[in-house]
């Protein structure tokens, strides 16, 4: 295996376990400390896609998602103090779930469209694969995390009440649950991160395909 192979599953495994641990904390009112993390991950996918094609980007995937969800799960096991006599999971059940499933069903939906794309301009693969698997990401990791619809299949967490109490959208619009505000905002980040990983992408790829 090359190293570029290996750095590849270790970043895929280190961006999946910190971001399952920083969606729990709040940054201002409307993201998550995840939302600046997480977006990496279609990076990853989309160099090894480039460098050594989609079959390869899968493997990374699913030993990313492997190593993750191990991962997840001891964090499930070692419990954090939040406050005062209030202690919690560093890594809920639920949401190592929930986080395992939407990166899995993302990136592989990444994958098939960054390979659909991959003969037009550099750019098209990387972006709009990025858009549109950051959007089914949004989707099933808040709504499976969260929504209190999904309670009786995945449990109840610490989080769950706290993330379902009504709020106006982004602090303006109808009253939703928070967690409905929070993936708004997030997608927000992963389009603008989408748009900045481009940089890294051609700089990575050019650097590499010297090599």
């Amino acid at each position: 295996m090359s190293k570029t192979y290996l750095l590849g599953i270790f970043a895929m495994a280190v961006v999946v376990v910190a971001s399952n641990i920083l969606v729990q904390f709040l940054y201002g009112e409307w993201l998550t400390y995840g939302a600046f993390t997480y977006p990496i991950a279609f990076l990853i996918t989309d160099l090894m896609n480039r460098l050594y094609g989609p079959q390869i980007a899968r493997q990374i995937v699913f030993f990313g998602f492997v190593t993750g969800i191990i991962c997840s799960l001891i964090g499930t096991q070692i419990i954090i103090e939040i406050d005062k006599d209030f202690y919690v999971p560093a890594v809920t059940t639920r949401i190592a779930l929930a986080s395992g499933s939407a990166f899995l069903l993302a990136q592989l939906l990444d994958i098939f469209i960054f390979t659909k794309l991959k003969d037009f301009s550099w750019w098209h693969a990387p972006l709009f694969s990025s858009i549109v698997g950051g959007a089914l990401d949004t989707i099933i990791f808040f709504s499976f995390s969260f929504s209190l619809s999904l309670t009786i299949v995945l449990g109840f967490d610490h989080n769950t009440e706290f993330m379902n109490q009504g709020v106006p959208i982004l602090g303006f619009g109808s009253i939703s649950p928070l967690w409905m505000s929070l993936a708004i905002a997030d997608y927000f980040v992963k389009l603008t991160l989408a748009l900045v990983c481009l940089i890294p992408f051609r700089v990575l790829i050019k650097r590499l395909d010297n090599k």
